[in-house]
């Protein structure tokens, strides 16, 4: 069962990530604008999921489940985000990977540490 409801998650969150890659925006920069927000959005709901499910310890284990391994899971993409980040490295924009790669990482954690401050209180 934890199986199915892994699945249910993972389409549900790929299928937004893919509707999200439909967004029509700018592209005047090799920065990889969708793919950001779309891990920093996956990192403020992950990080929600968690308080709340360490709040409320009568949530069902199942709708965890499916929400932080699968919707989360499914929606957000680091594959995507390391092909991104070596296609700059090998398109001669070093600087922008590395400013990509450092954002992600310090973004989507501070969102998550943020998140669990906030809501810890």
């Amino acid at each position: 069962m934890n199986i199915l409801i892994v699945g249910a998650g993972g389409f549900i969150g790929a299928a937004l990530r893919y509707m999200i890659g439909l967004v029509p925006v700018s592209e005047n920069t090799a920065f990889p604008v969708k793919t950001f927000a779309i891990n920093v959005i996956g990192c403020l709901a992950i990080g929600l999921i968690t308080v709340l499910a360490l709040k409320n310890t009568r949530i069902n284990p199942g709708w965890i489940l499916f929400l932080k391994t699968g919707l989360c899971g499914g929606f957000t993409t680091f594959s995507t985000f390391a092909l991104e980040t070596t296609g700059l490295i090998k398109g001669g924009h070093t600087g922008i990977a590395f400013l990509y790669a450092f954002l992600s990482l310090i973004i989507g954690c501070g969102v998550i540490f943020g998140i669990e401050m906030v809501m810890s209180k």
